[in-house]
């Protein structure tokens, strides 16, 4: 699977001891590594189909100080899709409305109907890049019901309706960022943390340091705003469990690459 890192807050933090650990996993998660930045109303992607510890770019841009209060950060498993740049995260989308979506996920879709239609329309081979079109074709059918309207609590409440809708018999760890707030969900026991302290929240797969990490509740959609909860979904049933069918597609798809 992969592993996934985002911060959301009122002001910038310094993140490189955060991102150094983040990335030492990379051993376990080979395929490729991302970065993304949101500040100043700006997008910045930064990513390579490689392992991060062999990035000689990441290596030397880590040795910066890295500072900002809206970013994201992925390593990536492969598997569904090969590794190539085109499937590696974070993923990038606009709407019709200009609104700039940016998806990075963790775990796979093994059932849905929903998004079998974006693999013609895809740049690359991922069930990931699929949900964010999914997710952005969604919002551009909402915007026409509603003439454009920009009310925030509607793309929370649709949002809340497509995890749902994708999450049965799926691994739906996400994290979303819509030009001004976080989307963060997991359906799987374990798998997403949270550390939260002076106006910001920094989520985590995996704990990075010492102190009060608090596992993010699971089945249910929550959405941030520097650093503050806004929105709450309702929580559904479709917890993820890993089952033998499931690990023998897992295996065979990263087997094959």
């Amino acid at each position: 699977m992969c592993e996934l890192f985002a911060v959301t807050s009122d002001h910038n933090i310094e993140l490189n001891w955060f991102l150094k650990n983040f990335f030492d996993h990379s051993s376990e998660h080979p395929n490729g590594w991302g970065l993304a930045f949101f500040d100043e109303g700006n997008i910045s992607v930064e990513k390579e189909p490689v392992r991060a510890k062999d990035s000689y770019y990441l290596k030397h841009r880590l040795t910066d100080e890295i500072r900002s209060s809206r970013m994201m950060a992925h390593i990536r498993r492969a598997t569904v899709g090969d590794v190539n740049f085109n499937n590696t995260h974070p993923f990038t989308a606009k709407d019709d409305s200009g609104r700039n979506w940016t998806l990075m996920h963790n775990g796979t879709i093994f059932e849905s109907e929903e998004l079998k239609h974006y693999q013609c329309l895809q740049k690359g081979t991922t069930d990931s890049e699929r949900i964010l079109l999914y997710i952005v074709d969604r919002m551009n059918s909402l915007y026409r019901e509603n003439d454009g309207s920009g009310d925030p609590a509607i793309r929370f409440w649709l949002m809340d309706e497509i995890v749902q809708e994708l999450s049965p018999h799926n691994k739906i760890n996400l994290v979303i960022f819509d030009g001004e707030y976080f989307y963060i969900h997991k359906n799987e026991e374990g798998t997403l943390f949270k550390l939260e302290k002076k106006g910001s929240v920094i989520f985590s797969t995996r704990p990075l340091t010492t102190g009060p990490w608090e596992e993010i509740s699971r089945n249910q959609l929550f959405v941030y705003k520097d650093g503050n909860k806004v929105f709450e979904g309702a929580r559904h049933d479709n917890t993820y469990i890993m089952n033998e069918e499931n690990m023998r597609t897992l295996y065979m798809g990263y087997a094959a690459l």
